[in-house]
């Protein structure tokens, strides 16, 4: 599908070279060759020994802007494709509200193994993960990120401020401007959080040059 030139854009050095205690980084040329890193990766066994498969990610490689979740749940390690379940129905809402399609964006989480029974991502889980992250983020260059969830906006930028109090505002990662919201797992849960979440939107599009 034909992209519009304000959601496509030049390839451009936008991130800056991962520092040295990154080094376990990718080298991968292309997301595809990313990808096939990823579904042979074992370093999580637990992961690796009760996913169905690995789940990297979906939408315009060359996107302006990302969805970040924390990780894959059973829809998704069924399918292979991030939020794809209520969860991602909500998301599709969101972005639809946005004015864009879900192939607008890219999709992703910070884990790319499903944790047993859904639980949040231990630490050194997300150590694992997080070369395959930053190679995929280097790959993509968008300019905005937005985390949805406190496990994705605390893990990306590196903090342990609220998800209360990291919303409303812009943060940095590596170039891109990051944007914290609400996981939709959690709006389904606590309905009156919408209103929230859409503040946030409007605030996200705002800083894109679209006004809600």
């Amino acid at each position: 599908m034909a992209r519009s030139s304000a959601w496509t854009r030049s390839g451009g050095a936008l991130f800056e070279a991962a520092d040295e205690s990154s080094v376990r980084a990718s080298n991968a040329a292309t997301l595809e060759l990313l990808q096939q890193e990823v579904a042979a990766c074992t370093r999580c066994g637990e992961l690796a020994a009760t996913r169905t498969q690995t789940v990297f990610g979906v939408g315009d490689s060359r996107a302006r802007l990302c969805f970040m979740g924390e990780a894959p749940g059973a829809d998704e390690d069924r399918l292979g494709e991030p939020f794809v379940g209520r969860g991602g129905q909500l998301l599709n809402k969101i972005i639809e509200a946005c004015r864009l399609k879900r192939e607008d964006v890219y999709i992703l989480n910070m884990l790319k193994c499903r944790p047993p029974g859904n639980r949040n991502p231990l630490p050194d889980e997300l150590a694992n993960c997080r070369p395959f992250l930053e190679r995929q983020l280097e790959l993509i260059q968008p300019e905005y990120i937005c985390c949805l969830g406190a496990v994705a906006s605390q893990n990306l930028l590196g903090t342990t401020t609220p998800i209360g109090k990291l919303r409303g505002k812009l943060h940095a990662y590596r170039g891109a401007k990051v944007v914290c919201t609400f996981h939709p797992a959690y709006l389904l849960r606590n309905p009156a959080a919408k209103k929230d979440c859409w503040e946030d939107m409007k605030f996200l599009m705002r800083q894109l040059g679209v006004e809600l």
